[in-house]
């Protein structure tokens, strides 16, 4: 029997990498990008379970969910910080550096 290339490995890998490139786009691109790269990555490893033997580039697959995992956490990282400072500072003085920079004048 001939062994076939796992169907989206290479889109997993392509996934959990913008999946940690993406994660300063206030952590939802990446977050997007991160889910979808664990779901596909939970499917294919189910069907290579199945039948080890009729499939190649499981690596991949094994590489893009833990790129996946670290893209998913830092994105939620970042997006708890993203709603830290907007909550903190507000939307106003994130976008105005003199006032943001008088907030943080303030603190010192």
């Amino acid at each position: 029997m001939e062994q076939q290339k796992l169907p989206n490995s290479t889109l997993i890998l392509v996934f959990g990498i913008i999946s940690i490139v993406t994660c300063c786009c206030y952590g939802i691109i990446g977050l997007i990008f991160g889910i979808i790269a664990l779901v596909l990555a939970n499917k294919a490893t189910k069907l290579y379970k199945e039948s080890p033997e009729a499939f190649t580039g499981f690596n991949n697959v094994k590489t893009g969910k833990i790129l996946a995992i670290i893209g998913i956490i830092l994105n939620v990282l970042f997006l708890i910080y993203i709603i830290w400072a907007v909550s903190f500072f507000g939307w106003e003085a994130l976008q105005d550096p003199e006032q943001l920079q008088e907030i943080l004048e303030q603190y010192q």
